[in-house]
């Protein structure tokens, strides 16, 4: 009978002739499968059960692999034992229907208040210093996605309201307040919308060529202004959405209304965000719990 480094071999040559994958991503099953040939020790591959490849994954789980790591390993080790059936008379594979350990969700980044507010704090009154301030408070006040910033209009803003009208995921459209920083901001900016826009341009937020910014120019400008600023965190538009929603759970702890203001369609997405502000609940807990204050 062939050894596994030779069931290896044979594998390789198979991903890389008849499957035509890069050579990149042979060498990632290869390192996979010697993973298991290394976790196997002395036991003959045709002799390993569920429960040892089980007991495999859990190990490899304790030393810290991730449940993305795990779950693409697994996905070679199956193909490996088909490839090893197909060519070589291997009667089970061992690894169907097993499943990796759920990745655990990162959980999304937001500034602290008050790094939320010095980066509204953009100096000058030059055009685009003025739209950035606009755009930075707008997204910051109200949680917008970038699509739905770029995408909002001129007629999406009601000052007189203090809403903002957008269009979100699904094309569904909600409206969303605006505080006052950010409509003042706004008013600012729109007489230098005015002379920059082209005629028959829609966007609330333009370019100095006169249309409508791309997602990408605004993900430029907000890493640009939190370098000026010093804001030593990794900043871009959607931390200024996370942001939003920590921040208001942390003042209001009312879930719904913040699932509503971000236009998410299960409160479970949601949810994430509270475990955001975990330490601010706590310390609110210790405060006021009668069996947490110290006599």
């Amino acid at each position: 009978m062939s050894s596994g480094t030779d069931y290896q071999q044979g594998f390789l040559i198979h991903l890389f002739s008849e499957r035509r994958l890069s050579p990149l991503t042979c060498a990632s099953y290869g390192r996979d499968v010697a993973e298991l040939l290394r976790l196997a020790g002395d036991v003959p591959l045709d002799r390993l059960q569920v429960l040892q490849i089980r007991r495999f994954v859990a190990q490899l789980h304790g030393r810290g692999l991730s449940g993305k790591t795990l779950a693409r390993m697994l996905s070679a080790w199956r193909g490996f034992y088909a490839y090893l059936a197909r060519d070589h008379g291997f009667a089970h594979n061992p690894c169907v229907g097993l499943r990796a350990p759920k990745a655990v969700k990162a959980l999304p980044h937001a500034l602290s208040p008050d790094e939320a507010v010095h980066l509204m704090d953009i100096p000058g009154d030059d055009p685009l210093a003025l739209r950035d301030k606009a755009m930075f408070e707008l997204f910051y006040s109200s949680g917008l996605r970038l699509s739905e910033l770029t995408g909002l209009p001129l007629a999406g803003l009601d000052p007189a309201a203090g809403i903002v009208r957008v269009t979100g995921k699904g094309g569904k459209t909600r409206e969303v307040p605006v505080g006052r920083h950010a409509l003042e901001a706004v008013q600012n900016w729109l007489p230098e919308r005015d002379k920059l826009a082209k005629a028959g341009e829609r966007a609330l937020f333009v370019g100095k060529n006169g249309a409508g910014l791309t997602p990408r120019a605004v993900q430029y400008r907000v890493k640009q202004w939190a370098l000026r600023l010093g804001i030593a965190a990794n900043v871009h538009p959607h931390v200024l959405r996370h942001s939003f929603a920590s921040h208001m759970l942390q003042s209001s702890g009312d879930l719904r209304a913040v699932q509503e203001m971000l236009g998410h369609a299960n409160i479970s997405t949601t949810q994430v965000y509270t475990h955001l502000d975990f330490q601010h609940l706590a310390k609110i807990y210790d405060a006021a719990h009668p069996r947490a204050r110290k006599k």
